[in-house]
């Protein structure tokens, strides 16, 4: 994770049109999955992941986000969509839980460990919590963030991540080998930015130029945290 005040972010040329999206002001989730290309019971899970693509609760309920962590690279197979800051966010969620051990798949929802996907269990309601309004727009190589709430902490950090969807890989070591898995809701990076504001109402713009990704996942957190305040995201036009 880079903090953002001096931007340096995604200098891949963009075709995109613009975009723009926002939440309602009630709770939006934020779903985490934490996976591997070298681990053998993460297929079910990025299918499951996958699977969100045609559900109607996306984006308006459910922001699903992938991140692929680095500790399995050297177990036969090289992730490359793995990231060393990926697993230093599952590592930092788990010690906000007490616990000293990370493990994939992980899920993560709204910021608390998530194990009801292993037995079937369906994701926990965040309820009718009013939790801010969190807008987007994406064009001309800019993205421009607008949160506002009533209940926002003096300082707000927001974090963007580019999504590859649609992808796959033809694995060739490790658990996985012989397999062509496929991979949707991809995190491509993962930056922060704190944003300027007060009173309720924060605002940022920061450089988005990247053409590898479809979507985009946004969210907002108190200055430091970890879970979040409000999420949003879309596809890219």
């Amino acid at each position: 994770m880079r903090n953002l005040w001096v931007v340096v972010f995604l200098t891949l040329a963009s075709a995109h049109a613009e975009t723009a999206f926002q939440s309602g002001p009630q709770k939006v989730s934020l779903l985490e999955l934490y996976t591997s290309e070298g681990c053998s019971s993460c297929p079910p899970a990025e299918s499951w992941l996958s699977h969100w693509t045609t559900d109607g609760r996306l984006w308006k309920e459910i922001v699903p986000v992938a991140f692929h962590v680095d500790y399995w690279d050297n177990l036969g197979w090289k992730d490359r969509f793995a990231r060393g800051e990926y697993t230093s966010r599952q590592r930092s969620y788990s010690a906000a839980w007490g616990s000293s051990s990370v493990y994939t798949p992980g899920f993560v929802i709204n910021g608390q460990e998530w194990k009801g996907w292993f037995s079937g269990s369906p994701l926990p309601d965040p309820g009718e919590r009013s939790a801010g309004t969190l807008a987007v727009r994406i064009g001309n190589g800019t993205l421009k963030i607008a949160f506002s709430g009533n209940t926002a902490p003096k300082e707000i950090e927001a974090h963007i991540v580019p999504l590859a969807m649609d992808v796959s890989s033809d694995v060739r070591a490790g658990e996985n080998r012989g397999r062509k898995l496929a991979h949707s809701f991809v995190a491509l990076d993962l930056v922060s930015l704190k944003l300027s504001g007060g009173n309720g109402k924060y605002e940022g713009e920061l450089p988005f130029n990247f053409a590898a990704a479809k979507a985009v996942a946004v969210w907002v957190t108190p200055a430091g945290a970890l879970s979040p305040l409000q999420a949003t995201g879309g596809f890219l036009r």
